[in-house]
């Protein structure tokens, strides 16, 4: 295989990012890939060919449909504001379920995921859309399992990602798959990610988790815990907090945050764990004292439940820190970004 043909789907009013998140991760990776690889070529194709406005007045210049005829390595369609047009053109739909029959596999961002849904393609499969949408599209693709909590999901050819930014996890994701994880955490780093966050990551992220109340006791509260977390946090040591009877802390909590003190506690020790699997080579015991787990063993439950991995494996996929700082680079090319 000389190259892997991308060919992106775009259409009026489509979502940029949903666009160029995705193909600059292919783009880093060419460059950071070297002469022995097999890069990735991106063709942009359209009904609306040649000049194609996204919704935020970005111009992509695309082919005619006609011009992704052929193999396909990757098909990817985005979403955006203009969805429900896009879903009453037949033309389009049908064309993207003869693409994806002749594509290695199928990717979506957002609500590109209903684009394969109305096609057929997901009948019968687990995808995710965009949370806003989750629901809509349960109501209107009975035969989808739609599974809102992951940032994308990966079912057979078909891969589906949530809101905007998480097309980026994705396209990361399919280049771990083609090339190994060394190069798609390369590419995360130059692209100056965080993290290169996994499939089964909770679209309310760790930074949403940890957005605070506005009720004022409450918010003093997460506030407190914060501070705290790697001391036992009795239920009633927070009422304290709040200046608030234990049973009425609870309700007024639960109503405030959406969850009971007890499950935001042990969500608020797994975030500050993750932050610490990625950053630092902290022993994995001394991370569970510090996150406020009194047993390493109550940690990997705890963790293994909320996540599905160990914290040894969280770490080897996602740290973005080797032991001198940096992610080594194995190899070089002229011309790679400084």
């Amino acid at each position: 295989m000389l190259e892997r043909r991308v060919v992106v789907v775009v259409y009026a009013g489509a979502m940029a990012l949903d666009v160029t998140g995705p193909i600059e991760v292919f783009d880093t990776a060419n460059r950071l890939l070297g002469p022995s690889g097999t890069p990735y070529r991106t063709d942009f194709v359209s009904a609306d060919a040649p000049l194609v406005r996204m919704s935020s007045g970005v111009v992509v210049e695309a082919s005619p449909l006609e011009a992704g005829q052929g193999p396909i390595d990757t098909l990817l369609v985005p979403g955006g504001w203009s969805l429900p047009d896009a879903l009453r053109d037949q033309a389009l739909v049908s064309w993207i379920g003869g693409a994806a029959a002749r594509s290695r596999r199928v990717a979506s961002v957002c609500g590109g995921s209903f684009l394969l849904a109305e096609a057929g393609l997901l009948d019968g499969r687990r995808a995710t859309t965009h949370w806003a949408y989750s629901e809509a599209m349960a109501c209107r693709y009975p035969d989808v399992t739609v599974d809102a909590e992951p940032i994308f999901v990966w079912d057979g050819p078909f891969v589906t990602s949530a809101g905007v930014s998480t097309g980026i996890d994705m396209a990361l994701a399919l280049v771990e798959a083609d090339h190994g994880s060394a190069l798609a955490l390369e590419t995360a780093r130059f692209l100056v990610l965080f993290l290169k966050r996994h499939g089964g990551q909770s679209q309310y992220s760790a930074v949403l988790d940890a957005q605070l109340a506005d009720h004022p006791p409450i918010r003093a509260a997460q506030e407190w815990i914060l501070d705290n977390l790697d001391g036992p946090l009795p239920v009633a040591e927070i009422a304290g907090q709040a200046n608030m009877s234990q049973r009425n802390f609870a309700r007024v909590f639960r109503r405030e945050v959406g969850t009971t003190p007890g499950q935001y506690i042990e969500r608020t020790r797994i975030a500050r764990a993750r932050e610490l699997l990625e950053t630092t080579d902290l022993p994995i015991s001394q991370i569970a004292g510090r996150c406020g787990f009194t047993a390493t063993e109550t940690f990997f439950r705890s963790f293994g439940r909320t996540l599905g991995l160990t914290p040894k494996e969280y770490r080897h996929r996602f740290q973005v820190m080797s032991p001198s700082g940096l992610i080594d680079r194995h190899h070089g090319m002229e011309g790679s970004p400084a």
